[in-house]
């Protein structure tokens, strides 16, 4: 079997994701209202939003599960209405609940998965080896998966998600419920799969998840793509810098607010101090900020600590759809619960027949 993330090389383009003006309706609601998107080879994507935007919707479109109203789809160079067979031969898919099956062990959850795709028998299973290996699964390879804990299960179901070295993989709230240690496994498991080749459509609302694997990000609320970009350019964006400056002295803070107010610095206004002393002096570039210490340090100001502060990806969040980051569940889920396609043709109902024996 080829490695699905070398075809895609071998594509040429820059692009692996390329969506115009998908819409998807649920009786009266645009669960997507013409959704425009491009996810660059290689990359991470981040999509932001707040429950019920569309965000498993739009991954379950991009997947086959589920046929959009209008707009179009390409997926790996392939198109996601008119080549959903050879579409879900390149894509891996973890959606927001675990599937395995529960009479199967771990690790022939995995390997049955290998097989599907193709994979000869000794390499199905030596790459669900590594994969439980990877997971911290190994002890529990034979245990059948109705014995697992939860964040077991999430675990085994990311690795069967991960088994065929997907060309596009999408990730739908992939570390809910786990814990830390497991989460760090997570991520550094997709960072080594992109290092690889591989392009990755992560949706969270773990805002640090976001910071930690996105290379971009898109925030999508109520159908719709309403910011995208950087995490730099975003959190620009929402506000720009803001220069925190600690006086030597706590009591110098409200004289050192009077004093960048009556300079009259240019484009330099806000300054505020806080209970402790704290003084805070919005900034949109590297020359107010030196006109700013400049200033104090020209007025005699002792100044005990200087940096600099961005606003916080919450803060983003917050400020675009006027909505706090919360616990992952879209609206579209509760209707329609996630299932993991794995990007197999079998598992895609085709007459394919797997010895699952390991």
């Amino acid at each position: 079997m080829v490695d699905m993330t070398t075809r895609l090389t071998e594509d040429g383009g820059t692009t692996a994701v390329e969506v115009r003006g998908l819409v998807k309706h649920y009786g009266p609601t645009k669960a997507l209202d013409g959704v425009d998107l491009d996810v660059r080879r290689g990359t991470v994507l981040g999509v932001l939003g707040p429950n019920g935007a569309g965000k498993t919707t739009l991954v379950r479109v991009l997947s086959t599960l589920v046929q959009p109203d209008a707009g179009t789809a390409r997926v790996a160079g392939f198109d996601v209405l008119k080549q959903p067979r050879q579409l879900r031969r390149v894509i891996g898919l973890t959606g927001q609940y675990a599937s395995v099956d529960e009479k199967l062990s771990g690790r022939e959850n995995l390997y049955m998965i290998g097989r599907l795709l193709d994979l000869p028998a000794k390499a199905a299973r030596a790459r669900a080896d590594e994969l439980l290996e990877r997971f911290s699964l190994t002890e529990a390879a034979k245990r059948p998966a109705m014995q697992y804990s939860g964040g077991m299960r999430r675990r085994l179901d990311l690795a069967a998600s991960m088994i065929g070295h997907p060309a596009v993989l999408y990730l739908d709230e992939p570390t809910t419920g786990l814990d830390p240690r497991t989460r760090n496994e997570v991520w550094e498991e997709v960072q080594r799969m992109v290092a690889d080749g591989a392009t990755v459509l992560l949706t969270t609302q773990y805002m640090e998840e976001a910071e930690q694997l996105a290379h971009e990000l898109t925030i999508i609320d109520r159908g719709r793509i309403i910011a995208g970009g950087k995490v730099a350019e975003l959190k620009a964006k929402v506000g720009g810098r803001t220069l925190l400056i600690r006086p030597s002295r706590s009591s110098a803070a409200p004289a050192m607010v009077a004093a960048i107010a009556e300079a009259g610095l240019d484009g330099v206004a806000g300054a505020r101090a806080d209970d402790s002393g704290l003084v805070s002096v919005p900034i949109l570039s590297d020359d107010q900020l030196t006109a700013v210490v400049g200033m104090l340090g020209g007025r005699g100001f002792g100044i005990a600590h200087i940096e600099t502060h961005l606003p916080s990806l919450d803060e983003v969040f917050l400020a675009v759809t006027g909505e706090k980051a919360s616990a992952p569940q879209d609206a579209q889920d509760a209707q329609d619960p996630g299932s993991s396609g794995h990007a197999a043709d079998g598992a895609a109902g085709t007459d394919q027949k797997v010895e699952v024996s390991v």
